[in-house]
């Protein structure tokens, strides 16, 4: 049984949502930045730091991680500066 939604390897980078983590104070300018990004195809990618092995044991009921998925944190401030750019519906 396929799921009702899957991530397009094909689509690309979009724009960034919100502000980088240069400009929010949040890298001192390496490569090692969280950032949220629309994709082409309306999906929205986000990197951040791969916390699944160390909060997966913790989920909430009803939430769970799939093998092809990664638990990732961003700082709450990216997504504060994000919200101006995330429509409403």
């Amino acid at each position: 049984m396929s799921r009702p939604w899957e991530a397009d390897p094909r689509t690309d980078f979009k724009r960034r949502l919100g502000k980088s983590a240069l400009e929010l104070g949040l890298t001192n300018g390496g490569p090692e930045c969280p950032d949220i990004w629309e994709l082409e195809n309306g999906d929205i990618a986000v990197i951040g730091r791969d916390l699944t092995t160390s909060l997966d044991t913790r989920l909430p009921d009803g939430v769970s991680i799939s093998l092809d998925e990664r638990l990732v944190v961003i700082p709450r401030s990216m997504l504060i500066a994000a919200k101006k750019d995330i429509p409403h519906v």
